[in-house]
C-alpha cells in the first residue's frame, strides 16, 4: 500500500475528470450504507430471513463535501431507530479509509491491507467484510479501465509529473515514482490520460509510459510541460518529436528553495511580474530585469534564473532552426 498519501483526488478534481471520480466515490459510499444496514437489519434489501431485526423505510438526502467536491447521498431511513453512516461521523477514519482504497487503485491496485483498514474503520465484520472487499475489488476494476480507456483525437498540451512515495514492495519499503500525464485536447477539455508507477524517473521509463500512452491512441502533442528532468525532455522528444517548456510552478518551487522562509514571499511576487508580461520580448527583457535586481540580496535566486534563461534561449533558437530544416523531433 502506499504509506505516504499524494493527493490524487485533489488532482483529478481540477480536470474534468472530476465527474468520474464523484461518480466512483458516490457509488461506494452508497453501497458501504447498504452494508451497514443490512447489518443492522439482520438481512439485506428485500431478502427473506428469518435473523431480520428491521426494515428499511425510504432514504433522506444528505450532501457530502469531500475533496473532490460536492456528494449527493440517500441514506438509507429504518422503521425502528435511526441509521447514520460511519463515514459521515465525526473523527471517524472510515471516509480517509474509502480514499486511501482509491487512491491505490488509481496508483498500483487494492491491496488486502487497504480493505482490511477500511473494514476496521467502520466496525464490520463476517459477511459484510467479504461484501466490502469485493466492492474494493469493484473500485480496482473501474479505475484501471479508465485509465486504460482509449484516446481519441488531438491533444496538443500534455503536462507530466511525478511524486515519490512510499510504496510497500515484498515485504519492505521502497521509493517509487508515481506518474501522472494530463492533457488538454483540441476542445479545451483536461483529463487525466495515465497514472503509474515507476522505479525512478530515467529516461527508459518515461519511454515505456509515453508508448503506453501512444498505444492507446495519444497523437497531436505539441508541446510538452514537466520539470527539466532530462529523462523525461529525452523520452518525450524520442517518442513524441515535440517541443518542451518548464513548468512554472516546478521552476518557482526551485528558485524559493534558495531563499529563507521570510523572503519568500517577495521574491514569489516579483518572478510572477515576468509571467504577467504578454508579449515575449517584454518578458525577456523583464526576467533578465528581475535577475539583476535580485542579485545582490538573492545571489543564488539571480543564478539560476540566468542559468535558466541562458538554456531557454539555446533550446528555443536550436528548435526553431530545426523546424525550418523540417527535422523537428528527430
Amino acid at each position: 500500500m502506499t504509506d505516504a498519501m499524494i493527493d490524487l483526488p485533489g488532482v483529478i478534481a481540477k480536470s474534468d475528470d472530476a465527474d468520474f471520480l464523484r461518480e466512483l466515490i458516490q457509488d461506494a459510499a452508497q453501497r458501504l450504507m447498504d452494508i451497514e444496514v443490512a447489518a443492522v437489519c439482520g438481512a439485506g434489501h428485500g431478502e427473506r430471513s428469518p435473523d431480520r431485526e428491521n426494515q428499511r423505510n425510504g432514504y433522506r438526502p444528505r450532501q457530502w463535501d469531500t475533496r473532490a467536491g460536492t456528494i449527493g447521498l440517500n441514506i438509507p431511513k429504518l422503521r425502528k431507530g435511526s441509521y447514520f453512516p460511519t463515514f459521515l461521523e465525526p473523527r471517524r477514519t472510515a471516509e480517509k479509509a474509502l480514499m486511501a482504497v482509491i487512491q491505490e487503485a488509481y496508483i498500483h491496485g487494492v491491496s488486502t491491507r487497504s480493505v482490511d483498514d477500511l473494514v476496521r474503520a467502520m466496525g464490520l465484520t463476517g459477511t459484510s467484510k467479504s461484501l466490502v472487499s469485493r466492492l474494493c475489488e469493484e473500485i480496482d476494476e473501474r479505475v484501471q479501465a479508465f485509465l486504460n480507456r482509449p484516446l481519441e483525437g488531438d491533444w496538443p498540451f500534455l503536462w507530466l509529473d511525478a511524486t515519490y512515495v512510499k510504496l510497500r514492495e515484498g515485504g519492505r519499503i521502497v521509493s517509487m515514482a508515481v506518474i501522472v500525464a494530463v492533457a488538454v485536447n483540441t476542445d479545451g477539455r483536461r483529463e487525466i490520460l495515465g497514472i503509474t508507477v515507476m522505479p525512478s524517473e530515467a529516461e527508459t521509463f518515461w519511454t515505456d509510459f509515453l508508448r503506453s500512452l501512444t498505444r492507446r491512441g495519444l497523437r497531436g502533442v505539441q508541446m510538452v510541460i514537466s520539470d527539466a528532468h532530462e529523462g523525461l525532455k529525452a523520452a518525450a522528444r524520442k517518442v513524441l518529436s515535440a517541443g518542451w517548456q518548464r513548468c512554472r510552478v516546478h521552476f518557482q518551487r526551485n528558485l524559493l528553495a534558495r531563499v529563507s522562509k521570510a523572503n519568500k514571499p517577495v521574491v514569489s511576487a516579483v518572478v510572477k511580474t515576468v509571467f504577467a508580461e504578454k508579449n515575449r520580448d517584454r518578458a525577456h527583457a523583464r526576467w533578465r530585469e528581475v535577475a539583476d535586481n535580485l542579485r545582490d540580496r538573492f545571489r543564488d535566486v539571480a543564478e539560476l534564473m540566468e542559468r535558466a534563461f541562458v538554456r531557454h534561449w539555446s533550446e528555443d533558437n536550436g528548435e526553431r532552426r530545426t523546424r525550418r530544416a523540417g527535422l523537428h523531433g528527430l
